[in-house]
């Protein structure tokens, strides 16, 4: 019923979005979690949520069907639709449902974060509408497209700007329940028109195309852009090469139901610019003394508009804390404007890390890094030392490669001032990844202090 909570544990599938939109036509609110976490992890989102009932997505994944086993969901198989694991009548409160529709909660997305209890982000139709609208008409999607779906819909990014954005249009969506390279190139041979992004997943996808030989064929591509992490620069243009067509960028984050910033078509830059404000949403980037900053001035990016989240689900002091007195959004990245109005993300605040009392923004050396043709992904991170903070980097290098840490701190020593060249690199098989692709550096903390532990 409405204002009940329906957890659906998924893989990108037909019977995935069947379930999210059953929920909102309830004015339940979905809570799509990913089938690749962890069973402590989907607990952890269960009991903070009190979920009426729990959908699985069980015949997409062995994850999925693990979940499903786990719980004692039963299975239904439903024409059209395919199989779903169920298991409902659960002890849970119903929430007020909202008057006005548009203010109803449709989705509560729980963040990916670093530590501690997740918190739940409360979407309303409204947020959701709005950004669909935005990936329209900066898109212009049209029905004729077919739009691929590699981005999972459990993350806020491949559902508002992915997913909805192209049915709202209706355009066709192929779904892919994870990256799979070669049907994703056998997809963009058979005519897919548009394809979005995160960082890692493109850099993936060439390192396929390089290891197999095969030449990348996009014949109906228009359309293609990156999101959820930093744009590296390099890449960017080997991928407009590779691809034969712009790569656009753009910011956001699940409290802004993921877009905020967005480059436009035709304003064809040669840098990482996240764009412009999106339609109807403003961004300001506020100094430490709480002056709005001057062009090129480093300071916090600040989100205001319909875009913006209700709040933290069952958390009034960190919904309380998310927000300035004057209502906008304290996202935690910093940026700067240009003088033409074009904005940039150069990092986390708390990602900041200060070496020999100079600051240093992690993308500038992971951008360096990445430079080198052997580099896969690079993360880098701060790590406390007595009286200082070392620069370490975490590299997942091509298969096969003979790259040494010293070739790399070599490659990046006419890229990078000195204060700003790593301490240490560390040579991974893997980076750690989220579904969507996004590396996650909490889990690479413990792993840099067991490798530097020095030795008794």
């Amino acid at each position: 019923r409405g204002g009940d909570r329906v957890l659906i544990v998924n893989e990108n599938s037909i019977a995935a979005v069947t379930a999210l939109f059953a929920a909102s036509r309830l004015d339940a609110w979905a809570v799509p979690v990913n089938a690749r976490l962890t069973a402590a992890e989907i607990d952890r989102i269960r009991d903070h949520a009190r979920p009426r009932a729990i959908i699985v997505t069980s015949r997409i994944s062995p994850e999925a069907k693990a979940h499903a086993d786990r719980i004692d969901a039963s299975e239904v198989d439903i024409l059209n639709i395919g199989s779903l694991a169920l298991i409902g009548g659960l002890p849970a409160d119903p929430e007020p449902v909202a008057c006005d529709a548009s203010e109803q909660v449709a989705v509560l997305i729980y963040t990916s974060g670093t530590t501690g209890d997740p918190k739940g982000v409360m979407l309303t139709h409204r947020n959701l509408a709005v950004v669909a609208a935005i990936s329209v008409m900066i898109r212009g999607t049209r029905p004729q497209d077919r739009v691929i779906a590699v981005i999972p819909i459990s993350h806020v990014f491949g559902l508002a700007s992915v997913f909805l954005g192209a049915i709202s249009a209706g355009a066709t969506v192929q779904l892919f329940p994870r990256l799979e390279p070669e049907r994703l190139a056998d997809a963009l041979e058979a005519g897919a028109s548009v394809l979005q992004g995160v960082p890692a997943l493109f850099a993936r996808f060439i390192d396929y195309l390089e290891r197999s030989g095969r030449d990348l064929r996009a014949p109906r591509l228009r359309y293609l852009s990156a999101g959820g992490a930093p744009l590296d620069i390099d890449w960017k243009r080997d991928i407009e090469r590779r691809f034969g067509t712009q790569l656009h960028n753009g910011y956001g984050l699940t409290e802004t139901s993921s877009t905020a910033g967005i480059t436009r078509i035709g304003d064809k830059r040669d840098d990482d610019t996240i764009g412009l404000p999106a339609p109807g949403i403003a961004i300001r980037f506020v100094a430490a003394d709480g002056r709005e900053c001057a062009p090129g001035e480093v300071g916090e990016c600040q989100v205001r508009g319909p875009n913006v989240m209700k709040g933290y689900y069952r958390n009034a002091a960190a919904t309380r804390a998310a927000f300035t007195p004057d209502g906008w959004l304290h996202t935690g990245d910093l940026g700067y404007r240009n003088d033409g109005g074009h904005l940039y993300i150069v990092g986390r605040s708390k990602e900041l890390i200060i070496r020999s009392g100079f600051n240093v923004y992690p993308v500038e050396v992971e951008t360096a890094l990445n430079a080198h043709p052997d580099v896969v992904y690079a993360a880098v991170l701060g790590r406390r030392v007595p009286g200082d903070e070392e620069i370490v980097a975490c590299v997942e290098l091509k298969p096969g490669s003979g790259t040494t840490a010293a070739d790399l701190l070599a490659h990046v020593g006419g890229r990078l001032a000195p204060y700003k060249r790593p301490q240490h690199i560390l040579i991974l098989d893997k980076l750690p990844a989220s579904p969507t692709g996004k590396i996650l550096k909490a889990k690479l903390d413990p792993l840099i202090e067991s490798l530097l532990k020095p030795s008794v």
